[in-house]
């Protein structure tokens, strides 16, 4: 499955979930490099989602970006499923 239609079906379950906010970061010019996929506020937590497709790998910035957000309180992971997240979100 494609990393852009994970990451469709992850917004799409997100947004239909009460208590949750979510959108997907569109990097550019303008934002901050390294920034997740998809970032949520779920039930007053900040959530950040890098979504790759099965066997994909995050760069380094990627990965200093989401240490950072963790130590910073937060939650961020790489996820390669709508199942994933679900896992990730029960546990909050």
């Amino acid at each position: 499955m494609k990393e852009s239609t994970i990451t469709k079906n992850i917004l799409n379950y997100l947004k239909k979930i009460p208590g949750c906010f979510a959108w997907k970061e569109h990097g550019g010019g303008y934002s901050q490099a390294g920034i997740p996929d998809i970032i949520c506020c779920y039930n007053g937590k900040f959530v950040a989602f890098e979504v790759k497709a099965p066997g994909g790998r995050v760069s380094k910035l990627q990965e200093y970006t989401m240490e950072q957000i963790n130590k910073a309180g937060g939650t961020a992971v790489k996820v390669t499923s709508l199942t994933d997240v679900i896992k990730v979100l029960e546990v909050l």
